[in-house]
């Protein structure tokens, strides 16, 4: 045996840490699976190809679930693709020896066990079985896993110059000096005009402090991660890194998260910014949870297209005009666009009393419609604010159908934001860990 087959022989520690992240891909595989026939299934029962095929199809997979039949199905739907990503991130948790995949893990057995036995979601028994093979797995060497190396070295890095704090006091200066512009012009106004609600002013200022913070981190997260990996090939210290007993995912794994434990600390610092809006009213505290989720959710994938490039080029200036083209073309130009196609549509067929009209064809365009906009974090966060005051809708709502009056069941914006990005996100790292791992041989 030669010295290099030698040294590429994993040993039982990184065999073990391959069969747990194995165990959890092949979930995320079996969930995907399922996901695409319960969406079958729905658009079959939809045409009534077969009789009650709904509450037949709720009885058997939410059985305890005693509202509508067709809600169930959506509510099926939807807690698939959370175990989808849910799976995906643990098996990129598992290959980078993350601290905190055992316990998420296991949590996730937890959350799958009383989604059964309150909602009777049979499909967990899937995820339940799965993860804890795994976690038993794991669980044989727990030692393996600690805080990420990288992680720590970075953010320690970043802190102890003062370009992290110049940063933050330039970020929240801006959304200061923003806030009270915005509290004066429309002040104002409404002056001028003689109806000046406090509800109103609080509610644009909550929207003015939310829309900066989203501009600026679409700007923050691409250029923090766009440069991981290609910095350290342009200073030269990226094949002494390699030569570390780091493997591919910690040291992916730790450049994002460092990146995005700042652009965190952030977001948390911009809260009492936007909490200034409850002195003034019209806004709710799952208003400001729902904002943060957003942004963060937005943080983490655009921080995720950063480090898949800063991984496949050479060069950071080609990483991040990669990564901001990419960007701007899939999160917010081909939304647009294509939302704006849909609208369309509806509005010449369903408006305009054409003869094409048909229940099946109006839902399927009022959830593709509903995609598109789920796929833009502007066009989310709009719609969400919009449900949440007009319906008081957090999660599914009842939409009626103007072709035959019926109601389809929807869900927020927010909701299909965050799995459509946190799925996009684990598969990018997971092709970055690839690259990565290819670059070495």
């Amino acid at each position: 045996m030669t010295d290099a087959a030698i040294y590429e022989t994993p040993t039982t520690r990184e065999v073990r840490l391959q069969d747990g992240a194995g165990t959890l891909r092949l979930g995320a595989l079996v969930y995907a699976g399922i996901a695409i026939v319960v969406l079958l299934l729905a658009a079959t029962a939809g045409i009534r190809v077969i009789p009650n095929l709904f509450d037949l199809l709720r009885g058997i997979l939410l059985a305890r679930y005693t509202g509508a039949a067709d809600t169930a199905l959506a509510l099926v739907f939807l807690m698939t693709l959370v175990n989808v990503s849910a799976f995906l991130i643990l098996m990129v948790g598992v290959t980078a020896r993350e601290l905190w995949a055992l316990p998420a893990l296991w949590l996730l057995v937890g959350l799958n066990v009383a989604a059964l036995a309150l909602l009777g979601y049979t499909p967990s028994l899937v995820a339940i079985v799965i993860a804890a093979w795994a976690g038993v797995q794991l669980g044989r060497d727990m030692r393996a896993f600690r805080v990420n190396p990288v992680m720590l070295k970075e953010l320690r890095g970043r802190m102890r110059g003062v370009r992290a704090f110049l940063v933050l006091s330039v970020y929240l200066g801006l959304m200061s000096s923003f806030s009270m512009l915005l509290y004066l012009i429309y002040n104002s106004l409404t002056r001028a005009s003689g109806s000046a609600a406090a509800g109103e002013v609080g509610r644009v200022l909550f929207m003015g402090v939310v829309g900066i913070e989203l501009l600026l981190i679409i700007f923050i997260a691409p250029a923090f991660t766009a440069g991981a990996i290609t910095g350290e090939r342009e200073r030269q210290t990226y094949d002494l890194l390699r030569t570390t007993l780091l493997a591919s995912p910690t040291f992916v794994i730790g450049k994002l998260e460092s990146a995005l434990g700042y652009i965190l600390l952030l977001l948390l610092a911009g809260i009492p910014l936007q909490s200034l809006a409850f002195i003034f009213g019209g806004v709710s505290e799952i208003e400001l949870i729902l904002s943060f989720v957003i942004l963060m959710v937005t943080a983490v994938a655009l921080g995720t297209v950063g480090i898949y490039f800063s991984a496949l080029l050479q060069r950071t200036l080609s990483a991040s005009v990669r990564s901001y083209t990419v960007i701007v073309a899939t999160m917010f130009i081909g939304p647009f666009v294509t939302s704006i196609v849909i609208d369309f549509i509806i509005r010449l067929l369903f408006e305009s009393g054409s003869p094409l009209v048909s229940p099946l064809l109006e839902t399927i365009l009022r959830y593709a419609n509903l995609l598109v906009t789920s796929a833009n974090p502007i066009t989310a966060a709009l719609n969400t604010q919009a449900l949440l005051i007009e319906r008081q809708a957090v999660g599914f709502w009842s939409f009626t159908l103007s072709s035959d009056g019926s109601t389809i069941p929807m869900i927020s914006p927010w909701v299909l934001y965050t799995i459509i990005y946190l799925v996009v996100s684990a598969l990018l790292v997971v092709l970055a860990v690839r690259r990565t791992h290819q670059t070495e041989f």
